[in-house]
């Protein structure tokens, strides 16, 4: 989960691994997998720091980069 701020400066707490989109158009929207948007004062490289961070936190960084290595070993194996 991570917190981040409305335009009313209301705590608002989202499921980063449910967002699909985030957008700045000037206001940061995000967008959920259920069509959900929320509109937050944070930009959007802030909301990108927030979900990396909850994603290190939950453990799931790193998981494309190991495929990546797995799949290299592979082809070389070929």
């Amino acid at each position: 989960m991570i917190t981040l701020t409305t335009l009313r400066e209301a705590p608002i707490v989202l499921n980063a691994i449910l967002i699909e989109a985030v957008r700045s158009t000037p206001d940061t929207t995000i967008q959920l997998v259920g069509g959900q948007t929320y509109v937050v004062k944070e930009t959007l490289e802030e909301v990108k720091a927030a979900t990396i961070d909850f994603y290190r936190q939950v453990g799931l960084t790193g998981l494309n980069s190991a495929r990546r290595l797995e799949d290299g070993r592979r082809k070389e194996e070929e």
